[in-house]
């Protein structure tokens, strides 16, 4: 009987060698199993007589891998002695057992279980021979039950559960034979069903959505981030109302967190401003704003001086001439994008701000020419002589107290 148990916890063991997630995060299992038992007595040599077990137990997870379970059974005890006598004993075994779960895979989960319980024992047909000690009919004992087993997926919520153990009892009554070699005891192998409530009302990865609800739009139960965005799944969903599996949900060139966070732009929206240019496009190639149809402030839409004009939307002069872009296109006809327009040494701004001059046509030369008629008031109609200005001797310099004089007149 050991070997045979030994080579079956082998076989699921092996069979199980994974490293996947858990059978948890659920609110409770209960479950019912059925076992053939072996009796462990004093008559170990007897020839085996059936004997059967039935049990209800509940169970709570106490953690990834570590479960309590409460459970209460019901069985008889049946074997013969070495003259080949029956005997029986009516059991009913009470305990509360850890079970361990180290490894699993999508659809089984193998486990260890050690626990400490109370059994009531009533033997109903003693052996023929007479024990060497005292013995009881009846009574209670100290029970502790270990074993292991599997469980294995066969519904969403329903698993089949195969296990084996040995349950040391303390007490060498059980067979109404009492003698001073060992207490007795019984094998179990058993099968049963294990029932899952509320698993899928859980949140595994604690992003405010149970996993039925993930499962059910294709987010990662186990994940809070199934797009890795940077944005929970529920702010995705209950927030911002953005897709929790495309980390760029209007597909404009930013991502989710970048328009929420850095931009304040719509996630949703490919052209939040309605300038007809992507988000993208404006902070990553045009240096926009992807909130303002006028990123510069100069009166033209960054679309219009991006694709009309050929300006920069991110400046209101392109050319740096001192005249916003929409004043020369609509007001004076300059080029936005040249600083002087007309090519004659002056700045549009220069033109139009100092000169009062048309930037158009090119008259650099009148003016020099006027600025220095002004400067040395040299009109011909008006001329003046000034006196006490002299010259050093053959020279075309003024003396320092002629430049005085001279100052004065200008």
């Amino acid at each position: 009987m050991k070997k045979l148990l030994l080579i079956i916890f082998t076989i699921l063991a092996i069979s199980n060698l994974d490293t996947f997630g858990q059978f948890h995060n659920y609110v409770v299992k209960y479950g019912i199993q059925s076992f053939i038992i072996q009796p462990s007595t004093e008559f170990n040599n007897d020839s085996y007589k059936l004997s059967l077990l039935g049990r209800g137990f509940l169970r709570k997870e106490l953690n990834s891998y570590l479960e309590a379970e409460l459970g209460v059974a019901i069985g008889e005890l049946n074997g013969k002695d070495p003259i080949n006598k029956n005997w029986s004993t009516f059991i009913l075994p009470t305990d509360l057992r850890i079970i361990f779960s180290p490894i699993a895979s999508a659809n089984t989960s193998p486990y260890f279980y050690s626990g400490i319980g109370l059994l009531r024992w009533y033997n109903t047909q003693n052996s023929s021979l007479r024990s060497p000690n005292k013995s009881d009919k009846i009574g209670w004992a100290l029970e502790i039950p270990v074993g292991a087993g599997t469980e294995i997926k066969i519904g969403n919520e329903t698993l089949l559960n195969l296990s084996f153990g040995y349950n040391f009892i303390q007490s060498d009554d059980i067979n109404y034979f009492n003698s001073p070699d060992a207490n007795d005891g019984y094998f179990n192998v058993g099968i049963g069903l294990t029932f899952v409530m509320g698993a899928g009302l859980t949140d595994e990865d604690h992003d405010g959505l149970n996993k039925d609800f993930e499962i059910s739009i294709g987010t990662s139960p186990t994940n809070s981030d199934s797009d890795g965005d940077g944005i929970t799944d529920y702010d995705e969903i209950n927030t911002y109302n953005t897709n929790p599996l495309n980390k760029d949900t209007d597909n404009d060139g930013l991502t989710d967190f970048d328009e929420i966070n850095i931009h304040n732009s719509d996630p949703k929206s490919i052209d939040t401003d309605g300038d007809d240019i992507f988000d993208g496009a404006e902070v990553n190639t045009y240096k926009t704003n992807p909130n303002s149809k006028d990123s510069d402030n100069d009166g033209l839409g960054d679309n219009y001086e991006i694709n009309a004009y050929k300006t920069n939307p991110a400046n209101n002069d392109s050319d740096s001439d001192k005249l916003y872009d929409k004043e020369e296109i609509q007001k004076y006809k300059t080029d936005p994008n040249n600083a002087d327009t007309d090519g004659d040494g002056l700045s549009d701004g220069e033109e139009i701000i100092k000169y009062k001059t048309n930037p158009l046509v090119p008259d650099s030369e009148n003016i020099q020419r006027i600025s220095d008629d002004k400067a040395f008031n040299l009109n011909q109609q008006n001329q003046t002589i000034l006196e006490g200005i002299s010259f050093e001797l053959n020279k075309a310099e003024i003396l320092e107290n002629s430049k005085k004089i001279l100052q004065q007149a200008l």
